[in-house]
């Protein structure tokens, strides 16, 4: 069975989706109109633009997603038994079974987007990987500092990013290191996202996503917040409304993929972690990209 998947923030590359734009009829007419659906030429940026300004927030989340959703739009043999994203990845993997609109999926990225800045600000805080601890101690860790920190992405076994305020990400690496971690790493990033800290940004996204219309699925989305296949729209729509305060579980959506049947994974979208990531948890998957 073969599995796509769909990957978040920090693939974005200057020139990205440029290849698409000028090889086929289609990605030009979506990334086009891309452009008024924003109010601003975002294929401008992502053609021509520079690191910095595709690190710009109206731009990153909205960018991967075009660059995920049009690649699956165009590919003459999208036919997915099942899909996933990382974060972000996910509104990419709800358009590409159907579940949203490109117009919707879009319009929702570009607000998720602009409302998690705005958390940003209310709360500023961090995130840090830690490489080569065991969950469950990484998880112990967060739960015995008096600060908000919490476990954020699953990525792959011994590979936990935690999210939380700079007190609480500070003192977590050091107790990491104490522990034994590989390595401790602060992320480049302008908040604590999947943390209790998005909880204004949830709350303007859930008005946004209740405001859209949410369709059947040509096949079963396994979400962040469940790790689980998913097919009841609103099932789907509750999850998505807690997915920026609930951690991205992505080792155990590739786990559930593997044992529903998923042999083949496909990544849609800029750059390789996906695959990457999915091998790290079962070496037997066989990968590639759109």
């Amino acid at each position: 069975m073969k599995a796509y998947v769909f990957p978040g923030q920090g693939a974005q590359f200057p020139g990205m989706a440029k290849d698409l734009y000028e090889s086929s009829d289609e990605a030009k007419r979506l990334l086009e109109s891309a452009n008024e659906i924003l109010g601003f030429r975002i294929t401008d940026i992502m053609f021509n633009g520079t690191q910095e300004e595709l690190k710009q927030t109206k731009v990153t989340q909205p960018a991967i997603f075009l660059h995920s959703v049009v690649l699956a739009k165009i590919a003459d043999d999208f036919q997915p038994d099942m899909v996933a994203g990382h974060s972000l990845g996910e509104f990419s993997a709800l358009v590409a079974n159907g579940v949203l609109s490109f117009e919707d999926g879009l319009k929702l990225v570009a607000q998720r987007a602009m409302a998690m800045q705005r958390a940003c600000e209310i709360n500023p805080s961090t995130m840090a990987a830690i490489l080569g601890l065991a969950d469950e101690v990484v998880e112990e860790i967060c739960a015995g500092i008096d600060e908000v920190v919490v476990a954020a992405n699953y990525n792959c076994p011994g590979q936990l990013v935690i999210s939380g305020s700079h007190k609480g990400i500070e003192i977590a690496c050091e107790k990491a290191k104490e522990a034994g971690a590989k390595r401790a790493l602060p992320l480049p990033v302008g908040g604590a996202f999947h943390s209790p800290l998005m909880e204004p940004a949830r709350e303007e996204l859930e008005k946004a996503i209740d405001e859209t219309v949410f369709n059947q699925g040509s096949c079963p989305v396994y979400q962040n917040v469940s790790a689980k296949a998913e097919t009841d729209v609103d099932v789907i729509k509750a999850n998505l409304k807690t997915q920026l305060t609930a951690p991205v579980r992505w080792t155990q959506s590739v786990q559930a993929m593997v044992a529903d049947g998923a042999t083949n994974f496909v990544e849609s979208g800029p750059g390789k972690v996906l695959q990457g990531l999915v091998k790290k948890i079962h070496r037997e998957a066989e990968v590639s990209s759109i």
